[in-house]
């Protein structure tokens, strides 16, 4: 991209900004100094600013409006202006607002060593430039205090504080409460600001000034105390602004030349960089190697949480780590584990979400997100990086968490349901084998044939045949989004969908990308006709045609999104598309044969003007009123890191032929199921072809065992099994013996289970029986066998 170039045109986008720009979000930026200051813009002017971690935004915006001609103009509502910076991967964004008889240029510039957001203004124009901030202190915009004092405005709360100054003096300042007393108040009723209110105190407030010139800079500081936030930006304006823009550009021209990247055009070249780029930005520098979600709040304008995606999800950070690392950011990818490995609890899991001091937020449990950090490791290790101190002892724990709470999993990877879903699943299994070199070896043997059971089993628990959706298709069957198993094992339950009021579909009814991840870590090959025949069903039940091209739903009767008429999501509402999902269609593609081109493409056509990646894109006819249009940002959060990291998975996918997450270890001991595009395999001494040893658990019984294997009844506290052959013959008590992981087990070995045809079982725990007759029909198989791939499958001769 050419200096000073557009974003919004270089994009594909219209230059200037329109209304379909529903999101607070078109740009977000930080210095890659000293200082912890993050700043996002949305509409041309300032949304939340982050200080001093991405986890706590300080303010709730700060507006710009011009008064005169005897009219004023909110420059938000608007919605007129240009953002420019000086490359995609250089983030000093220049917003260009203008009308018929105005342009007002405005440089942002997070001050590279100080805890300060500069604002250098140039207006043209018969009119006066006034701002208008609203300090949300404590990340609320409650229990905050303003006052006027010594030509500057202050605002404290929850133990921080801010001051808004100028390099020329402000004239008409003001501090009011909003909704009555507030400085929009005030032009609304006189055209002006006419209030010289001194203080406003404990409310939710904000603070108006006027510009005595037309040219200047503003000066927005953060620290403990007013005195301080007064110092610091105060002493960021006697510093030349053009001298710290330089000095923040070449702290981003540093980083951004360590990157390599694909260009296959000039649009996806850029988007490359910029993507990269929002990856850094929301990396934390009070805690280096914490990456938040999004520094966003999903319909923020409904809502005054206090967490928003500005949060750590381990699993978002993981694939953004994954995402660094496929740019060539080592360093970047080590910090994010080094935090990872320090934020592990104690037994082993990480919390759902936490702010990035390792305070956990929600309280949830997800397995996908225990098991996406040992394969950080294991990519690190395997492409020859330093191991990180504390690694073995993380991959230990999360492993043995894994082992012993698997194969069902607290939630899904979407938040919402227990049970076993095949992401989370096909995660959990390719951990148990990458852990390998830093497990003792008792511990490998069994995380070993835990992954050989689980793999073999996965389609008795999540893949369904013969259902009226695989008719209405004309495919044999497909994967579910999510199994909530039954007693018997089967796949008959129905799932509540926790944003749509509680409705409860059967579980073999609902669909989704989730086991696209079988095939991107190796587990099932993209030509099995089972994955093919799911894809058939994933692109007829979520695929939705718009202007920025096919976009997936996350899944059938999905409740996550604005309501029919555009209002915010507010528990309930109507899930739209997801851009991510894809880029995660996409990777099938690649692993398929096909040019994922078009499927990046689409991606970011689905961006805004700014060039972030949303959450979800509006997908039904559309409201200009409310800012929304087919195939572009909904309210939702924007940008997502996810998506970001995504697209550029993706792009660099379809230059090496695999993703990145595919990992050599897993291709050996998955042998001929672990075919990757060029058809080759990587036999070796770890290879397996089917599991030895069924493990039994109340969660995930079995009504029938083959001959040949091995039967290991689990559980995860002490019991003693009362079993027998053939209707309760030959009766014999067996104690349990504690596994590598923790968990209690009785092994029958095969031979003893050839020579009968049922086996019958209970136990007997401290507290007494557990009141249930088992029975296992010995000599038949309940799973569905893998399918062979043979040498001249399709797959050999993938592009």
């Amino acid at each position: 991209m050419s200096p000073d170039s557009v974003h919004s045109e270089a994009f594909g986008a219209p230059g200037i900004a329109p209304t379909w720009c529903s999101s607070d979000k078109d740009f977000v930026t930080t210095a890659l100094g000293s200082s912890r200051l993050w700043a996002t813009i949305g509409h041309g002017i300032v949304n939340e600013v982050y200080w001093p971690s991405t986890g706590q935004p300080q303010i709730r915006d700060l507006g710009f409006y011009l008064v005169g001609n005897g009219r004023w103009i909110d420059l938000k509502r608007e919605r007129r202006y240009r953002l420019i910076t000086p490359g995609p991967a250089q983030p000093a964004p220049t917003i260009v607002h203008y009308g018929e008889d105005y342009q007002l240029t405005l440089e942002l510039l997070p001050d590279p060593l100080r805890d300060v957001l500069l604002v250098r203004f140039a207006l043209i124009g018969d009119y006066r430039l006034v701002f208008i901030l609203a300090p949300h202190l404590g990340s609320t915009g409650r229990d905050n205090s303003a006052w006027i004092a010594d030509g500057a405005g202050y605002a404290r709360g929850g133990g921080l504080a801010l001051c808004l100054t100028a390099s020329a003096p402000l004239r008409r300042m003001s501090c009011g409460f909003v909704g009555t007393s507030d400085g929009w108040q005030d032009l609304a009723s006189h055209g002006e600001l006419t209030y010289a209110f001194q203080s406003a105190t404990d409310g939710t407030v904000a603070i108006s000034v006027e510009a005595s010139n037309h040219h200047g800079v503003l000066a927005l500081g953060f620290a403990y105390s007013p005195s301080g936030a007064y110092t610091r930006a105060r002493t960021a304006l006697t510093s030349d602004f053009d001298a710290l823009r330089s000095h923040f550009l070449e702290a981003w021209r540093a980083w951004g030349a360590t990157l390599s990247l694909p260009r296959p055009d000039e649009t996806l070249g850029d988007a490359a960089e910029l993507s990269a780029a929002v990856l850094k930005i929301h990396e934390d520098r009070a805690y280096p190697g914490a990456v938040v979600a999004s520094l966003s709040i999903p319909w923020g304008n409904s809502t005054d949480s206090l967490g928003g995606y500005h949060l750590v999800w381990p699993r978002d950070a993981t694939l953004t780590a994954f995402a660094l690392l496929a740019a060539n950011q080592r360093l970047d990818a080590r910090h994010i584990l080094s935090h990872l490995i320090a934020a592990q609890r104690s037994e082993g899991h990480w919390p759902q979400n936490y702010f990035p001091s390792g305070e956990p937020y929600w309280s949830g449990i997800q397995l996908d997100e225990v098991a996406l950090p040992v394969l950080l490791a294991a990519k690190l290790a395997e492409i020859g990086e330093t191991e990180l101190p504390g690694t073995t002892e993380m991959v230990r724990a999360a492993i043995g968490f894994i082992a012993r709470s698997g194969p069902t999993s607290p939630q899904d990877r979407w938040e919402e349901n227990p049970g076993v879903s095949p992401f989370t699943l096909a995660l959990a299994i390719a951990a148990l084998v990458a852990a390998g070199p830093w497990l003792s070896s008792a511990q490998r043997s069994y995380a070993l044939a835990l992954a050989d059971d689980w793999n073999e089993r996965l389609e008795s628990w999540c893949y369904v045949a013969d259902t009226a959706l695989a008719r209405e298709v004309g495919v044999r069957g497909y994967y579910v989004r999510i199994a909530p198993l039954a007693p018997s094992s089967k796949l008959t339950s129905q799932v509540q969908l926790r944003n749509r009021d509680g409705e409860t579909p059967l579980a073999s009814g609902l669909v989704s990308l989730d086991f696209s991840y079988l095939v991107r870590l190796g587990l099932r090959h993209a030509h099995d006709p089972r994955v093919q025949d799911t894809i058939r069903v994933i692109d007829h039940v979520l695929k939705v045609e718009t202007p920025s091209g096919a976009v997936y739903h996350r899944y059938n009767g999905d409740g996550y999104g604005e309501h029919a008429d555009g209002a915010a999501f507010d528990g309930q509402g109507i899930g739209r598309p997801w851009p991510l999902l894809v880029g995660e269609r996409g990777h099938l593609a690649l692993q398929s044969g096909e040019d994922p081109l078009p499927y990046l493409q689409t991606m970011w056509r689905c961006a805004s003007a700014g060039g972030l990646l949303p959450e979800q894109v509006w997908d039904a006819a559309a409201i200009p009123e409310l800012g929304l249009l087919p195939g572009r940002p909904s309210g939702a959060a924007m940008p997502l890191l996810w998506a970001h990291a995504e697209f550029l998975k993706l792009l660099i996918a379809r230059e090496r032929g695999r993703p990145i997450e595919w990992l050599e270890r897993i291709e050996r001991h998955f042998g001929q199921h672990a075919i990757g595009r060029s058809g080759s395999t990587r036999g070796g001494e770890e290879s397996r072809l089917g599991a030895a040893v069924t493990h039994w658990r109340a969660e995930v019984p079995t009504a029938g065992l083959p001959h040949g294997k091995a039967l290991a009844i689990e559980d995860r506290i002490p019991f003693t099994l009362c079993l027998g052959f053939d209707g309760w013959q030959r009766v014999e008590d067996r104690r349990a013996t504690r596994t590598p992981f923790g968990l209690w087990s009785v092994v029958i070995p095969q031979q003893e289970l050839a020579q009968a045809r049922e086996l019958n079982f209970t136990r007997r725990h401290e507290s007494g029986w557990e009141g249930i007759d088992h029975r296992i029909e010995l000599g038949c198989d309940p799973t569905v066998v893998l399918p062979e791939v043979r040498d001249d499958s399709p797959a050999r001769d993938a592009a």
